[in-house]
């Protein structure tokens, strides 16, 4: 029988603040439309640390940083992840649009492609939309964006903590993009 023996975050070999800012980044931008929750934020920015995901953009009603809060779980990423504050989610994904980045939201929706199915190009860049934790992805977000990603579910519950869907879909598209490299 193989022995484990847990590490110490010292035999981690992660990078500081400054050589993550530094890092090459994957292709993905997560904007967060209308978070009510700042532990669910400080968890994104976790998850965007973890997958050295390039930016966060926190809008609407989404509180910023810093935060004790958001601080709180988010264990530094704060100081790791670039983010910006934008007063609409709209907008935003307008302007990332323009620049060439494929919007995905993350919704349940009419049409909606499993995350199982997402196709995956290299050379591209991707924005998730994750929503409101009542009400999910504005329609007006859903209707401008270039696609629609449901996570599939088999149990009796409808939806995933906005967190654990931002940490399943990010992890998916890492999974992806690392295959095509």
């Amino acid at each position: 029988m193989m022995k484990h023996r847990k590490l110490k975050n010292s035999e981690l070999d992660r990078k500081s603040p400054e050589e993550f800012k530094s890092a090459s980044k994957n292709p993905l931008i997560i904007v967060l439309d209308d978070i009510r929750s700042l532990n669910n934020i400080g968890s994104v920015f976790r998850t965007a640390d973890a997958f050295l995901v390039e930016k966060i953009f926190l809008c609407g009603i989404t509180a910023t940083p810093p935060h004790k809060d958001i601080t709180k779980t988010a264990l530094g990423a704060t100081e790791s992840v670039a983010w910006e504050y934008a007063k609409s989610a709209v907008d935003t994904i307008i302007e990332l649009q323009a620049q060439g980045v494929q919007i995905i939201a993350i919704e349940q929706a009419e049409g909606a492609t499993s995350l199982l199915d997402l196709p995956i190009t290299s050379g591209k860049k991707y924005a998730m939309v994750f929503g409101n934790e009542v009400k999910g992805v504005s329609q007006a977000v859903v209707s401008k964006s270039d696609l629609v990603v449901e996570i599939p579910q088999y149990g009796t519950k409808h939806s995933l903590n906005i967190s654990v869907s931002a940490g399943v879909v990010v992890w998916e598209m890492f999974r992806k993009l690392q295959s095509l490299s």
